[in-house]
């Protein structure tokens, strides 16, 4: 998997609904999500994390598609170096 296809999945499966619902309605789903999350990492349930750091990536993509930003561009914008060091990149 690369970002950028699954951004384009998130957007393919949700891109209309989201669009529909707008980009500050959708940043406050990933604000719960983001308080799922806490929750998850208090109570120690490994199983719950994994599913709610899904759901804040999915999110994410999600904002990201809505407000026009390649999340991979960006990511090797910033982090090039550090990509690159850890061999993500070609």
């Amino acid at each position: 998997m690369d970002i950028s296809c699954i951004q384009r999945a998130m957007g393919k499966a949700f891109g209309l609904r989201d669009a529909g619902r707008g980009v500050y309605a959708t940043f406050t789903w990933l604000v719960e999500e983001v308080g799922e999350l806490g929750e998850a990492l208090l109570k120690g349930d490994k199983r719950q994390v994994s599913e709610e750091l899904a759901d804040v990536i999915a999110w994410v993509l999600s904002i990201a598609s809505l407000v026009g930003v390649d999340v991979e561009e960006a990511l090797s914008r910033k982090y090039g170096s550090e990509l690159r060091e850890a061999g993500c990149t070609g």
